[in-house]
């Protein structure tokens, strides 16, 4: 009988730690079903993201942007992206400044995006997202028989350039220069489409544009490689402009066309690794 109360302080203590290591697994399980709902759960704030957005985008980057908005709306279906505005850097640079509102600017170039943040009108800091360099557009078929960037200096060729404010004819400027090629253009654009448009309606014989228009050209123009085109890289840029009227969606899109998914897109289409 004396040994009765050791005996039912051991179950008593028996039954608390079994008590306890039933509790154990109960809870870590919690945990972990949460955690797996967690990872599989869509990104975190695209629920959030509503509204229009308005994205100013260079003209080298249209058919790209076509496909990074669509892929963009899908991840935030509360979004309307409105018909992006795409023309010159210099041009969407100079509309900025003067008033004009935007969610996004995508900049072919850092000194256009640098005249924006000086002007006051950048909110935040602007961010490299791709690169491209130039080659030589020329008539389908090449008739002309056009193989170096001398060819462009030839008696009677009739060569057109992106205005030297503009991203494509800063850099063409550079690559001529490189290459110790002068020559007078028939005429400067203010944007690469308008360089490309020309050559490909038989207006030019041969203009400077990046490699990505001619890719996305549909055959209306051949390429010819330029030498030292790897020497005249343009680093394009992205921010959001102090203009903006919808942060979140801008904030979003600008995370989006930097992601891996958005690089890919840009790869795609023959941009380079910012």
């Amino acid at each position: 009988m004396r040994c009765r109360p050791a005996v039912l302080v051991a179950v008593a203590t028996t039954v608390l730690l079994l008590a306890g290591c039933a509790g154990g697994p109960s809870v870590g399980s919690e945990t972990d079903s949460s955690a797996v709902a967690s990872s599989a759960s869509p990104r975190a704030g695209s629920g959030t993201v509503s509204g229009d957005l308005t994205v100013f985008a260079a003209a080298s980057l249209a058919a790209s942007f076509g496909e990074l908005a669509a892929e963009f709306r899908t991840e935030h279906p509360k979004v309307t992206v409105k018909p992006i505005v795409f023309d010159g850097s210099s041009t969407l640079a100079t509309q900025l400044i003067e008033g004009a509102s935007a969610d996004v600017f995508a900049s072919a170039d850092q000194a256009n995006m640098t005249k924006v943040l000086d002007a006051g009108e950048l909110d935040g800091a602007a961010r490299s997202f791709a690169t491209n360099t130039l080659e030589i557009a020329v008539q389908p078929g090449n008739p002309d028989g056009i193989r170096t960037l001398s060819d462009l200096a030839a008696p009677r060729r009739l060569v057109v350039l992106c205005a030297p404010q503009v991203p494509c004819g800063a850099a063409s400027k550079s690559l001529l220069a490189l290459n110790k090629v002068k020559l007078t253009p028939v005429s400067e654009e203010q944007n690469v489409t308008a360089v490309l448009t020309k050559v490909a309606a038989g207006e030019a014989d041969a203009g400077l544009v990046y490699k990505t228009d001619i890719a996305a050209s549909d055959g209306r123009v051949d390429a010819v490689p330029a030498a030292n085109a790897d020497q005249a890289v343009n680093r394009y840029e992205i921010g959001q402009p102090s203009s903006t009227t919808n942060q979140k969606a801008g904030a979003a899109f600008i995370e989006f066309v930097t992601s891996a998914s958005g690089q890919a897109i840009l790869h795609k289409y023959g941009f380079g690794r910012p």
